[in-house]
């Protein structure tokens, strides 16, 4: 079953039981989702590693200043382009389009990363001060 997200519909990452079944058949399917649960934790656990190694603070820094100054640099690209008051043209909102995209994928990606050390799929270890 799912959750009404805006206009999508988003998969709950619980197992629901069906009322219908009785209980040594959902203990069963519960027993079959993990497995799979298990599985893809495993996959990525061992890609992500191979691919990235342990992160450190100051790589993930990096990623978040990357974000930040993409945003900054889509926020002020729009704030110069409305002083003048006048409607963008073609060229300038193709400008903020990338600019905005740019923003969305690094912060997309830092999201990921975050989710990525939350579920255990790779090691971190903090910045040293």
């Amino acid at each position: 079953m799912g959750k009404l997200i805006g206009r999508r519909r988003a998969a709950s990452d619980h197992f629901e039981p069906d009322e219908d079944v009785d209980p040594k058949a959902q203990r069963n399917l519960r027993g079959h989702l993990e497995h799979i649960d298990y599985t893809a934790y495993a996959a990525n656990k061992k890609l992500l590693t191979a691919a990235m190694g342990a992160l450190d603070g100051q790589r993930v820094q990096k990623l978040a200043a990357a974000a930040a100054l993409a945003r900054t640099r889509w926020v002020v690209a729009a704030l110069t382009i409305a002083e003048d008051g006048a409607t963008p043209t073609r060229e300038q909102i193709a400008g903020l389009t990338h600019l905005r995209s740019t923003y969305d994928e690094l912060a997309s990606a830092y999201d990921g990363l975050r989710r990525m050390v939350e579920r255990g799929y790779i090691g971190y270890a903090p910045a040293a001060d």
